[in-house]
């Protein structure tokens, strides 16, 4: 299953990148993000991390679900793309890729998700009742701080 999620951005694609390819950062970053744990640095500069997420369940009283996940990730520079690449647990295998490209007046950044478990239906359950709010909340964050630098730049 392939799946995409969007926004437009109005900072140029090179600040978006510089803000999200430091996924180490990410939990001073978003607020939905308990942690990210650095399991191992690879000699290609990629790391494999443990990475903790809230999803919202009852937001208006703060309740959310801890989602765990390990994944392999890299930026590519010359493309403006982050990778992730997870590794074992419920989402073994799913395949993310982070496209943040130039439009007028910014960036439009989408994330692909392709996950082929072999439950087919899994893949559905995963993306609607995790991967899509944790990655809608991811987006919509660094777009208010990307908006908010370039803002202040101006």
């Amino acid at each position: 299953m392939r799946t995409e999620i969007g926004i437009d951005v109005a900072a140029p694609p090179e600040l978006v990148f510089r803000i999200a390819r430091d996924v180490e950062r990410w939990p001073q970053l978003l607020p939905h993000y308990v942690a990210v744990d650095v399991i191992e640095r690879l000699d290609d500069g990629s790391i494999v991390a443990r990475m903790i997420a809230r999803r919202p369940i009852l937001p208006v009283l703060g309740i959310g679900l801890p989602v765990i996940w390990r994944a392999r990730t890299w930026s590519e520079p010359a493309g403006h793309r982050l990778r992730f690449v997870h590794r074992g647990g419920a989402t073994d295998g799913m395949d993310v890729t982070w496209r943040i490209e130039p439009r007028p007046g910014g960036s439009r950044v989408t994330i692909e998700h392709d996950f082929r478990p072999r439950i087919g239906p899994w893949a559905g359950i995963v993306d609607r009742l995790f991967t899509r709010p944790i990655a809608g909340r991811t987006l919509a964050t660094f777009r208010a701080l990307a908006e908010a630098m370039a803002g202040a730049d101006r």
